[in-house]
């Protein structure tokens, strides 16, 4: 996410005295030779730590590389980091970039499993008129790129089973 979506996720986990912060993502692709950080969960971690967040309530969680399902399995490689440290959240909240936030909320609940409520908050993303979408190409871009997949996952997704 963009380090202004960061600096929200900063005021919304001080305006509600949340616990802790679990970061997911894969392997960074893209200049990773440039890059202190191996995943996108590691350099989000590190974006909220540097723009003022306590280090002791944020937590990286890496998901293996993979080119199907990367929010599904971000999801269940947090589930099972969970499980390893034998935490128990009975409910958590996802934080996503705009239209993401949908089906981002929908995998993250089917592997966290009906035991844990999920939440979802959408940072407005601000590289396009989130109002008049369909004007810009990337409004345009983003926002039917979400919707297709978001019928697949309502539609045609399968679950993994096995641990990641």
């Amino acid at each position: 996410m963009p380090d202004y979506a960061m600096e929200e996720v900063i005021s919304e986990f001080k305006r509600n005295h949340y616990s802790k912060i679990y970061v997911t993502g894969g392997p960074i692709e893209r200049g990773a030779p440039l890059h202190e950080y191996r995943t996108s969960a590691e350099a989000g971690a590190a974006t909220l730590i540097r723009l003022g967040l306590n280090a002791d309530v944020v937590r990286a969680v890496p998901a293996p590389l993979i080119r199907k399902d990367r929010t599904y399995i971000a999801a269940v490689a947090l589930k099972n980091w969970l499980l390893q440290h034998e935490i128990a959240e009975s409910s958590l909240t996802v934080i996503s970039l705009g239209v993401h936030a949908r089906r981002s909320r929908v995998l993250f609940q089917e592997a966290m499993g009906r035991s844990t409520r999920i939440g979802v908050i959408a940072i407005e993303d601000r590289s396009y008129d989130s109002n008049r979408w369909w004007e810009s190409s990337q409004g345009f871009r983003t926002v039917t790129d979400e919707i297709i997949a978001y019928a697949y996952v309502r539609l045609l997704f399968q679950p993994r089973k096995e641990r990641v």
